[in-house]
């Protein structure tokens, strides 16, 4: 059977499962968080500021860790450093940001979540649609977020969305490697090279959209029939298949849900295995699409 948790470059152990947070509204995360820490064992929260909710997480970390139901040190959280904090005197401010919304002392473990630095504004576009960006180097953010390592606020620190040529200039002046690159990572776009590659510069690999929504017009990975095959043949959800293939590919999975139903369903996932065949027949179904790209909300080609 596939580990329950993967060993960081730092020594420290991250849960192969971790509830996702984005497009969770407000008013459902702190329930849906805490209905995932409570009742059924989930011991990874994703988060990040642009999600908009991690005061209502906060409020439910707070609740949960207070009453000692669930100690702090047992919970794995992530948070993220938003492309209008890249600047080196606003990093540090990012991160006490959002501990003080989420109520934590530390977190165990922080990324970039971008490679692009925007204005203070945010999302600010030119005359022809463009997205406005900064020219603040990698290099400067990184060195900043390093220093939050050794200021202890944060326990590991890594990035999200990054491509090879951006792993490559970061780990040539980093002083503290990536524990870390957090992707998009589905049947639909499998990105096999990159996760290889990650894990050759000894980062872990979190796959985010695991399931492949929202989006993806016509294309529905819960309904395609290779899916629901193997979903029957081990009397699973469609959505479990979906994540025990990614926690074999030995990646870290974060499927959001605010549906009590489906997040107890989404964390049954450790006690059936795929064979071999079966994770090869999932991986017929690779495509190149993606949930989220840059060229679409600001005509960035990132990706290719």
């Amino acid at each position: 059977m596939a580990p329950e948790a993967l060993k960081l470059n730092t020594g420290a152990m991250m849960p192969v499962l971790g509830l996702g947070t984005w497009k969770a509204t407000p008013d459902t995360v702190g329930k849906a968080v805490g209905y995932a820490l409570t009742e059924c064992g989930y011991r990874h929260i994703d988060c990040a500021p642009i999600y908009e909710n991690e005061k209502e997480i906060g409020a439910a970390f707070a609740k949960i860790f207070n009453s000692g139901s669930v100690r702090r040190e047992e919970v794995f959280v992530t948070s993220k450093l938003w492309d209008t904090e890249h600047a080196r005197t606003d990093v540090r401010a990012a991160c006490e940001a959002t501990l003080r919304d989420l109520k934590l002392n530390y977190l165990d473990l922080y990324l970039m979540h971008w490679a692009i630095a925007e204005p203070k504004a945010g999302h600010t576009y030119d005359e022809n649609g463009n997205l406005v960006t900064l020219q603040i180097p990698l290099s400067e953010t990184w060195e900043a977020m390093e220093g939050l390592v050794k200021e202890g606020l944060v326990k590991a620190i890594g990035v999200a969305n990054f491509t090879a040529p951006l792993l490559l200039d970061l780990v040539a002046y980093a002083k503290v490697t990536p524990a870390v690159n957090q992707i998009e990572l589905h049947p639909y776009l499998q990105q096999e090279r990159l996760v290889e590659f990650s894990k050759r510069l000894g980062m872990a690999v979190t796959a985010y959209s695991p399931l492949a929504r929202p989006g993806m017009g016509e294309a529905r990975l819960l309904e395609e029939e290779v899916v629901r095959h193997i979903a029957s043949v081990h009397n699973k959800t469609p959505a479990q298949v979906l994540i025990r293939w990614a926690i074999q590919r030995q990646t870290v999975v974060i499927p959001k849900s605010v549906s009590p139903k489906r997040i107890k369903e989404n964390g049954a996932v450790f006690d059936f295995m795929l064979s071999e065949r079966e994770m090869n027949e999932i991986g017929t179904l690779e495509r190149g699409l993606r949930v989220v790209d840059p060229y679409v909300w600001g005509h960035i080609p990132y990706f290719d």
